[in-house]
């Protein structure tokens, strides 16, 4: 959940305007932060890391900022600890992010974890998303998780990924998680 803000496309634009820098690419190509089978052609000036790739939020209360650096106003703040968010960018300490509906501005780096974590989504908004206990659609069926729930990446076999969170744990197809890209191996 975020508060207040400015699309984001205002914020990438603005952000890019006030440092000088030109918005990083919008490719959906990269990996998680330190393996993965998708390589970035672009790797960050600061961390040598693939850009982008994803990270997770570590604590709750996590100010979105316009530009890199506290004297940037705040647009939002997320609410939730652990949600996925998407590196596009690195200056210094500062990292633009881009939220699961693609919203972007610019995060400290302490704020930030290496730990993977994926949010399920789904096209109907109603419905459930079955987890299985093997990675194989006619499989057992372990749970189902409703749309915006947040996990914990195991990995990921380019097309399906193993997850956990409280109280469940299996397969759920990649196409049905924003945290990790398409086809992506995540080990």
């Amino acid at each position: 959940m975020r508060i207040g803000g400015m699309g984001w496309i205002g914020v990438a634009v603005l952000a890019a305007l006030m440092t000088g820098a030109a918005a990083a690419p919008m490719a959906k190509a990269g990996g998680p932060e330190t393996t993965g089978s998708i390589a970035s052609p672009n790797l960050g000036p600061v961390t040598k890391l693939p850009v982008p790739r994803f990270v997770s939020l570590k604590p709750s209360d996590t100010p979105l900022r316009e530009g890199p650096g506290k004297s940037h106003a705040i647009t939002w703040i997320f609410k939730k600890e652990g949600l996925p968010v998407e590196i596009t960018a690195e200056f210094e300490n500062w990292r633009r992010v881009r939220d699961y509906e693609g919203a972007e501005g610019w995060v400290y780096h302490s704020r930030l974890s290496g730990r993977r974590t994926v949010m399920v989504r789904a096209k109907d908004k109603s419905a459930a998303v079955p987890i299985f206990k093997t990675a194989e659609d006619e499989g057992v069926m372990t749970a189902k998780l409703e749309l915006g729930v947040v996990s914990l990446l195991d990995n990921c076999s380019g097309r399906w990924c193993k997850i956990h969170g409280e109280g469940y744990e299996g397969y759920i197809r990649q196409d049905k998680l924003w945290g990790v890209y398409p086809a992506e191996i995540v080990k």
